[in-house]
């Protein structure tokens, strides 16, 4: 059957460049094969905010890159929940609505090619989003424009995002995103968007290092909790069993399940 405009390779990209994975039970992404692809933050990012609004009827996904945070985020909500997406590079663009072609969801899912730093806003239950981390003149940049961008602040940084998911929650709504720990910013950018943080979680990529991400869940008031962190590795680089209970609930598949338990 042949694809439809939206589901072809983004132009200027080879099909051989491109692969198709698996992101959540039987959904698939369209990937660059070497360009920026998605991780851990995305998967931990999305599975913090169908925890803190499990019933949310409108997702937003600021900056939404090929979609994976939204689409994770879709897949664990009920079938009747709409997402709508919101990202300003080409590709990224192009591949995130050939994966919604390709998954069946076109009645599911609203995408948007703009600069979230133009988006009007809305009310929506949840809005999620998970920002490029290093300041611009900082670090040296990828040379691949794809990858540039998800890691450095070419098109806003968190102030950017937190000012958008102000200007997009509703009297309830949630915003869920993540950032890397040690830096400060973005408690100071919730402030200053007039939210509350109402959720921190650490996230320790092995339990022998200090902790590298911060799992962030805001709202319009609310009380601050602290949970316990979040170890994805033990000292000896073993999968912890909370990570594969949190992989199982958003949809990994079952042998890799399995063979990560055999391994721990």
């Amino acid at each position: 059957m042949a694809e439809s405009q939206s589901s072809r390779a983004p132009s200027g990209t080879a099909q051989s460049h491109i692969t198709l994975d698996i992101l959540a039970g039987d959904w698939r992404i369209f990937q660059l094969r070497t360009g920026h692809r998605f991780s851990a933050d995305d998967l931990l990012t999305a599975w913090t905010a169908v925890r803190a609004n499990p019933t949310a009827r409108q997702v937003l996904d600021l900056g939404a890159g090929i979609g994976s945070v939204g689409l994770l985020a879709l897949w664990k909500l009920p079938t009747a929940r709409h997402l709508t997406m919101v990202e300003v590079q080409v590709v990224s663009h192009a591949l995130a609505c050939r994966t919604v072609t390709y998954n069946g969801l076109a009645e599911r899912v609203t995408l948007h090619q703009q600069d979230l730093r133009a988006w009007p806003g809305g009310a929506f239950d949840l809005v999620t989003g998970s920002p490029p981390y290093i300041p611009v003149g900082q670090g040296v940049q990828p040379q691949h424009p794809q990858k540039a961008a998800a890691r450095f602040e070419l098109h806003g940084d968190i102030f950017d995002y937190c000012q958008a998911a102000a200007r997009s929650l509703a009297a309830q709504g949630i915003f869920c995103f993540c950032h890397t720990a040690d830096d400060a910013r973005p408690e100071r950018a919730i402030r200053q968007a007039g939210l509350t943080l109402v959720r921190r979680q650490e996230v320790y990529f092995r339990a022998s290092l200090s902790p590298r991400m911060g799992l962030f869940t805001c709202a319009w008031e609310g009380t601050r909790t602290a949970p316990p962190p979040l170890v994805i590795r033990d000292r000896a680089g073993r999968w912890t069993a909370e990570y594969l209970a949190l992989r199982a609930e958003m949809g990994a598949p079952a042998a890799f399940l399995e063979r990560a338990r055999r391994l721990a």
